[in-house]
């Protein structure tokens, strides 16, 4: 949905991305507002107040946005990702303590009433004072599924990252019998062509071949330039290669970012000389030609909103025109209570 806005029902669009990462405060809503017609960010709050759509970890064990409907089904198929992703950074300091007592304790404590991962591991470390409060914690995070509620995350609000078990706020169980094949049928519709390393790292799940070995009759099949296979659904559109891709300002952790082993379809030699990394803090990134040819950040002066673009590339003089007009948008969507915006140019990285 980045060679052109789409016209969907909000919920729709969602889950046609399989959710949104937002582990941030609120710049996944851009990731929104670059895919959808009309964005309006007051109208995902309310989906998050009324309950229609969480805040939870899943893919990758990172906090993504997702539809109620979408989390009761994936965060059972996502538990094993979380699980060891927890056990790799805390598991050190659960040895000997009984995970179970620990996980209805916390269980009761965040269904009693939302809390914070400090308050949490804090009211834990009173039954277990010899055991870390924070490892305490994240046993909760790993083995009870937590959606953050709102305010967290709510347009133009803030609030404590304050969490809860999905039963309680949604008012329904999990799915007992979630489908892999449904979620790798879900991803090749966003994200495909893709290999079955791309579903892996999307997801955090291993082993991901057998499960599209199940699917193969029911998948198209390719071969990249390296000679890679690559899956997808058989009638999901794939553009001409020669399409002119529109200018695009992504959020710092857009889906199409982190949803590929293999990034050389949209990540450029001259992004990487940049110095990003993984690891480090993610820049926003402004896909020219639908490469990764710039960054973009905002500030404000007063009450004056500026959008400074930095190129890695000498831009044409259409190039820049378009980025100019789309980061107008961009300034009218993310800063419409400035008096004044400003779309400025760096000098090329």
């Amino acid at each position: 949905m980045l060679l052109r806005r789409c016209q969907m029902p909000m919920p729709d669009v969602i889950e046609r991305l399989v959710g949104l990462q937002a582990q941030t405060t609120h710049s996944w809503y851009h990731g929104l507002w670059a895919r959808l017609e009309g964005f309006q960010p007051e109208r995902l709050a309310e989906m998050l107040i009324n309950r229609q759509g969480v805040r939870i970890a899943l893919m990758r064990s990172t906090i993504h946005l997702v539809t109620a409907r979408d989390c009761l089904w994936l965060r059972p198929l996502t538990q094993p990702v979380i699980e060891r992703s927890a056990k790799g950074s805390f598991g050190r300091h659960w040895t000997g303590l009984d995970i179970e007592a620990v996980v209805a304790a916390g269980r009761a404590l965040v269904e009693e009433k939302p809390c914070a991962f400090s308050e949490l591991g804090k009211s834990l470390a009173e039954r277990w004072p010899d055991r870390n409060p924070a490892a305490l914690a994240q046993i909760i995070r790993a083995w009870v599924p937590l959606v953050q509620v709102p305010p967290r995350g709510v347009w133009g609000k803030s609030g404590p990252a304050a969490h809860t078990t999905v039963e309680a706020w949604l008012g329904r169980p999990l799915d007992l019998n979630p489908s892999l094949e449904e979620l790798i049928l879900r991803y090749l519709a966003a994200f495909g062509p893709a290999s079955v390393k791309d579903m892996q790292t999307w997801s955090g799940l291993t082993r991901l071949s057998e499960v599209v070995e199940r699917l193969r009759p029911r998948l198209g099949a390719f071969r990249d330039e390296q000679g890679r296979e690559l899956f997808d659904l058989p009638d999901a559109p794939r553009p001409d290669p020669d399409m002119p891709a529109p200018p695009r300002f992504l959020y710092d952790y857009d889906n199409l970012l982190l949803s590929h082993a293999d990034r050389t379809r949209f990540i450029t030699e001259e992004y990487h000389k940049q110095g990003f990394t993984m690891d480090g803090p993610m820049p926003c990134i402004a896909l020219v030609d639908g490469f990764t040819n710039a960054t973009w950040k905002i500030t404000r002066s007063r009450n004056t909103a500026t959008l400074t673009i930095k190129p890695f590339i000498r831009l044409t003089k259409k190039d820049t025109a378009a980025l100019t007009e789309e980061g107008a948008r961009l300034l009218a969507f993310a800063e419409a209570d400035a008096d004044a915006h400003d779309i400025q140019f760096a000098p090329r990285g």
